[in-house]
């Protein structure tokens, strides 16, 4: 007899990260639930706070081409903000998931170090209420921190043993994240892994990471800038590894109560990423500008844990990864 799939909840669910796990569960045939507001990079924000979003057009195709492909799929959306905790505990209790995945969080550092009352408003207390809401169900509770909680990297490859100095308020509040959930599990028993991502990007990313600025800039015939030194290194993680690292979560009895980095497991300079955009668009002109003292000294984060215990295998370097994503985006017609 086959064995019924694990029914996944994803808070922030209609986030970059969150609709593109949704759509390849999906097609795994999980059945899945997403709860998001849109109110945090997301449809509301593009018209309350429209100065967050230099190229408005961009950004709400790729956010209406989110809504129509999680109805496409047929999955559930639920739109309630998960700071409303009776709201949040009745969608739970209505679809009494196995596996919670906690994405309803601010997502960019910047952001977080500038508006740190948003920050903590729709972070820590999602964060509360989706523990709270499921301390004694038997889920599996799956959070996402950062590479940022390990601040300044001071050896060429950071393991999830390294001891974590977080810079600024973005990864600090991510460890303090990681710290709450480890104590429901000290005083509940909640199941969980921790999921330290880094650099990741992908289709219909509106979070205005680094890799998502330097197309859309040269799509529309501007410069890119670069804060800091070309030759800094970063873990860029692709969207799909980084999919199959969280449904290996999901699926291996040996993620339980575990820490994991999910990344590519090696990194690449900004002149690398700089080299693939040039074979994509002519006359690449750059600006260099210093770095922010806030953001950390990154590189490598080892993946042999996740390797290891649940049989990650990531496959898209930067070179195939990054140069896939250029090539999607300019099919986009934007312009025309």
């Amino acid at each position: 007899m086959k064995k019924n799939k694990k029914r996944i909840l994803i808070t922030g669910g209609m986030g970059f990260i969150g609709h593109n796990l949704a759509i390849s569960l999906k097609k795994d045939n999980y059945p899945v639930k997403i709860i998001d507001s849109l109110q945090i990079n997301n449809l509301i924000s593009l018209k309350t706070s429209p100065e967050e979003y230099p190229n408005p057009k961009i950004t709400k195709k790729f956010l209406m081409d989110r809504l129509k492909l999680i109805k496409q799929k047929k999955i559930i959306f639920d739109k309630i903000d998960a700071r409303d905790y009776h709201k949040l505990c009745k969608s739970v209790d209505k679809f009494n998931p196995d596996v919670v995945i906690h994405l309803a969080a601010v997502s960019h550092a910047d952001k977080s170090n500038k508006t740190p009352h948003t920050t903590f408003d729709h972070s820590l207390r999602t964060l509360e209420n989706a523990l709270d809401a499921t301390k004694n169900k038997n889920v599996h509770f799956i959070y996402f921190s950062s590479s940022m909680v390990y601040g300044n990297f001071k050896k060429d490859i950071v393991t999830e043993k390294e001891v974590c100095n977080p810079i600024g308020i973005y990864g600090t509040l991510k460890l303090a994240g990681e710290m709450i959930v480890k104590s429901y599990n000290q005083v509940f028993g909640l199941k969980y892994t921790i999921v330290r991502p880094s650099a990741l990007y992908g289709e219909r990313c509106i979070s205005r990471r680094v890799g998502q600025i330097f197309i859309e800039n040269l799509i529309q015939g501007k410069e890119i800038m670069i804060k800091g030194s070309p030759s800094q290194r970063l873990d860029f993680t692709y969207i799909d590894d980084f999919v199959h690292g969280i449904k290996r979560i999901i699926q291996s009895k040996n993620s339980i109560n575990q820490v994991f980095n999910i990344t590519f497991g090696s990194s690449e300079s900004i002149n690398n990423m700089i080299k693939i955009l040039k074979k994509n668009f002519s006359n690449v002109k750059i600006n260099y500008k210093k770095q922010d003292k806030l953001v950390p000294k990154r590189g490598t984060l080892s993946t042999k844990k996740a390797e290891k215990l649940i049989g990650y295998k990531p496959k898209y370097n930067l070179f195939k990864g990054y140069g896939r994503y250029v090539s999607w985006y300019k099919k986009q017609n934007f312009f025309n």
